[in-house]
């Protein structure tokens, strides 16, 4: 959880997520990737674990993959999972929703564009991404698996 992990030409990247949300940015020209497990939307100030939050996480993500691009211009694309509301009933705005929410906000705001979504519901989600194709698999953690 609140880690960050980026890769170049081959390899899978994978997290398991509940309320957190994955974000996964890629660009299959350069074959680049890189996952990003978010627990909360708004870090506050706080800037020894970026991985953790919405507002950090994704800016780290980009300064770790730009720098493994070597001087390419990217074109990144978003797939997001995760943000399920995992205790249902018991918060009107789940810690879920608000984690979706401010992971479009700041995609938007970089202008990269989420190609595939598989957020919200009851379930956690186990997530992989091919670091050379960009393909993202997705299982719920008791249902079969779904394909990006």
């Amino acid at each position: 959880m609140g880690q960050i992990a980026v890769a170049s030409d081959s390899g899978t990247l994978r997290t398991l997520v509940g309320s957190c949300v994955s974000v996964t940015l890629y660009d299959p020209r350069l074959r680049l990737a890189g996952l990003a497990h978010i627990l909360l939307p708004e870090s506050h100030g706080t800037t020894d674990e970026p991985g953790r939050f919405a507002d950090t996480a994704i800016t780290e993500l980009l300064r770790q993959l730009n720098k493994l691009s070597r001087d390419k211009k990217p074109h990144w694309k978003a797939k997001i999972a995760g943000g399920a509301a995992m205790f249902p009933g018991h918060e009107e705005v789940t810690v879920g929703s608000q984690n979706i929410a401010a992971v479009e906000t700041l995609l938007h705001k970089n202008r990269i564009p989420i190609v595939a979504k598989a957020c919200g519901g009851e379930q956690g989600r186990r997530v992989s991404i091919d670091v050379a194709t960009g393909s993202m698999d997705v299982a719920y953690t008791s249902d079969p698996k779904h394909h990006s």
